[in-house]
């Protein structure tokens, strides 16, 4: 029994490290690509388009105007 709760301790430091494992994942192509000039322009506004979208069908979606 003494091993199971030593396990369960452990989980929530395993978890954050998948996490952060995930993210570093996730962005390093994503930095390696912002260091030529052009794709951080074309990134940048891609990234503003993505957020100003979603802004407008949530709120198209919640009815607020």
């Amino acid at each position: 029994m003494s091993n199971f709760w030593s396990n369960l301790n452990k989980f929530p430091r395993f978890l954050i490290s998948v996490f952060i494992g995930f993210f570093l994942t996730t962005l390093k192509p994503i930095f390696k690509l912002l260091n030529n000039k052009e794709n951080k322009i074309i990134f940048t506004i891609i990234t503003i388009i993505l957020i100003r979208t979603t802004y407008i069908i949530v709120l198209k979606m919640t009815g607020i105007e």
